[in-house]
């Protein structure tokens, strides 16, 4: 399964970012994301705010000089339509463009025209964080270059969720037979421990 791994801001300057990508490169990432926030936030400060332009151009520039494999997809994130007009959101995504990434990733981008905008000055593939109330207009988006979409964490939250429930059945005195119409189905389980491999491991090398 090809996995993107969220960097962050590559954990320092432009050297940092060197070894970042190094390191998930060897991990066998397919993919990582650059972004430009400042982090960690300045004490005293609850707004996140971006570094500049030319800092993350070095990072950018460092990111892709350290990359091995022309494989690994490098991409770069800005949290621009949050904080910025629509001319500096452009500019930065000019600037990332220029430095030879291979994709665009964009927090905070939530009207068409603003999708629209951003098209107007890259080629680039975009990959979008979030889409406010239209993130299910799909012909709209692939027309615009949108090549991946991140939906949010619910499902994760469904399953924290579903644990946290169980356990407080189970605490709280429940028997855990009560659960029986709340958890995955055999086959289900099967599927996901991938119990007929195991099996003929077992056959192969135990028999």
């Amino acid at each position: 399964v090809s996995l993107m791994v969220d960097a962050d801001h590559g954990y320092g300057n432009a050297l940092n970012v060197m070894r970042t990508v190094q390191e998930l490169e060897c991990a066998g990432a397919a993919a990582l994301t650059i972004e430009d926030t400042l982090l960690p936030a300045p004490f005293g400060e609850a707004a996140p705010r971006l570094i500049s332009l030319g800092e993350m151009v070095g990072k950018l520039r460092g990111a892709l000089e350290a990359r091995r494999d022309p494989g690994l997809v490098v991409i770069a994130r800005t949290s621009a339509p949050q904080h910025a007009d629509m001319a500096e959101v452009q500019e930065r995504v000019q600037a990332y463009a220029s430095t030879g990434v291979d994709a665009l990733m964009l927090i905070g981008v939530s009207k068409r025209e603003e999708v629209e905008a951003v098209r107007g000055v890259t080629d680039l593939p975009l990959v979008m964080g979030s889409y406010g109330s239209d993130a299910d207009e799909q012909e709209f988006l692939r027309a615009n270059g949108v090549r991946i979409m991140i939906r949010g964490h619910q499902p994760f939250f469904a399953a924290m969720k579903s644990l946290h429930d169980a356990m407080k059945h189970i605490i709280d005195g429940g028997s855990p037979t009560d659960l029986k119409d709340e958890v995955a189905s055999s086959e289900l389980r099967d599927a996901v421990l991938e119990v007929d491999r195991y099996r003929n491991w077992q056959k192969d090398y135990l028999s």
